[in-house]
């Protein structure tokens, strides 16, 4: 039972008067309380049962941070009486939910149909809460109130702000494919054409049929193989969780990994994607050509950042374990923290870069370098000093993995991605890739 604000303004109207009966009689002391009782009893008991309320859920299940997905809310009342009140569809605050309630009238034997917009501010599964109906007596001083569970779930994806850099990126990398139209001599992997047999030329791949027909010597030549594969390796150990500009630094990752994705996929290369950090968080695998972008979309969204130390020897462990026997380039997005991988990645490197080629991409700080800048007061020079020395450790570091052959990818927020999607279309220019 709940009782409603105009219940209330009648008890108000009750005291007053109790408070006038006190020269008059004592009897209407007695009578205000009571036939206000009596009145919410009975409007209690004329309400309809909110219980006997059927529901039917239908809309979107996935939305990306930022926008708006619609959740539909179908009310079917099976009784004969008009139910009457307010309707609460429950979300966690984080689904950003609007309108939290609203009135609703559902005719006896009818359905109605009711829609809540949910904007998430965070990544990850939000789930609803349930759905509370009280219906209001025919007076409106009181209300029958229930709570049914009427289970849906929509998907924060991320958000992706990098994909405005995809077109330029493809436009790069379609000029760079035909500037470098390499038509390798003898066997390769992909048959493209027929020309004529100029001396040098591996007689192997003299094409006897095409030759039968011509007056010359032809044969086949070959396109380098396309198929090539990129491992996407997101930690997700503590250093993920710093804040970088009030946003994880996990997240500015996922951005400059999808965009990397998106491209890769465009290009013809299989990608694949691992989470870990004491253990597998998450894990997608390319069977075949074709995007894997919203497959990997999908296992990003309900990564969060562990706080616990990064297992650099289990995740070695697990790249080289992993299903691709091939070599292929592993883009490890983690924090250029020099003590982390001093004692952890270094010393496993070898091991690694014999079998893989490996790029460590890393998202800095850059009020790091404004407090390096910075003078003045005792305290900015204190700042200073500390914010030098963190970039000194972090230059450092890099120069460290570079020496063992690493790609190192350092920037800001802003230009992580870009930077990113950059280094793997200069691999492709060198022909490395």
């Amino acid at each position: 039972m709940a009782i409603t604000g105009r219940a209330v303004l009648a008890a108000f109207a009750a005291a007053l008067a109790v408070l006038v009966a006190g020269a008059v009689g004592s009897w209407i002391a007695w009578a205000a309380p009571g036939l206000l009782a009596a009145a919410i009893l009975a409007d209690v008991l004329l309400a309809p049962s909110p219980r006997a309320l059927r529901f039917e859920r239908s809309g979107d299940t996935a939305v990306r941070l930022g926008e708006t997905a619609e959740v539909a809310l179908v009310v079917a009342n099976p009784s004969r009486r008009r139910l009457r009140g307010v309707l609460r569809d429950a979300w966690a605050p984080s689904a950003g939910a609007r309108p939290p309630r609203r009135p609703v009238a559902v005719p006896g034997g009818g359905r109605v149909r009711v829609a809540t917009g949910l904007t998430p501010t965070r990544r990850g599964d939000q789930a609803a809460a349930g759905v509370t109906v009280r219906s209001l007596g025919p007076l409106g001083l009181a209300a029958r109130q229930c709570t049914h569970a009427v289970p849906w779930t929509v998907r924060a994806l991320p958000p992706f702000h990098s994909r405005r850099h995809l077109p330029g990126k493809l436009s790069r990398l379609r000029e760079l494919d035909g500037q470098h139209t390499a038509l390798v001599r003898g066997q390769g992997s992909e048959f493209d054409s027929l020309r004529e047999y100029v001396p040098g030329d591996d007689v192997r791949s003299i094409d006897w049929r095409a030759t039968a027909r011509r007056d010359a010597v032809v044969v086949r030549t070959w396109r380098p193989e396309r198929d090539r594969r990129i491992l996407l390796v997101l930690d997700t150990s503590r250093t993920s969780a710093g804040r970088v500009g009030d946003v994880p630094r996990l997240d500015h990752a996922m951005d400059a990994a999808l965009l990397l994705a998106a491209l890769a996929g465009r290009a013809g290369d299989r990608v694949d994607l691992l989470a870990y950090d004491r253990r597998v968080r998450a894990q997608v695998r390319s069977h075949g050509r074709g995007s894997r972008v919203p497959q990997i979309v999908q296992a990003m969204a309900p990564l969060e950042a562990e706080l616990v130390e990064s297992d650099p020897a289990g995740l070695v462990a697990t790249i080289l374990g992993g299903h691709s026997r091939t070599r292929q380039l592993v883009v490890l997005l983690t924090d250029l923290n020099a003590a982390a991988l001093e004692e952890g990645l270094l010393p496993r490197l070898p091991a690694l870069t014999s079998r893989h080629m490996l790029m460590v991409a890393a998202v800095g700080d850059p009020r790091v370098s404004e407090m390096a800048a910075a003078r003045g007061s005792a305290r900015a020079t204190y700042d200073a000093a500390a914010a030098e020395r963190a970039l000194g450790e972090r230059g450092r570091i890099t120069a460290e993995l570079r020496r063992h052959g690493v790609e190192v990818v350092d920037a800001d927020p802003e230009h992580i991605a870009p930077a990113l999607a950059d280094a793997y279309i200069g691999l492709k220019a060198q022909g490395r890739l």
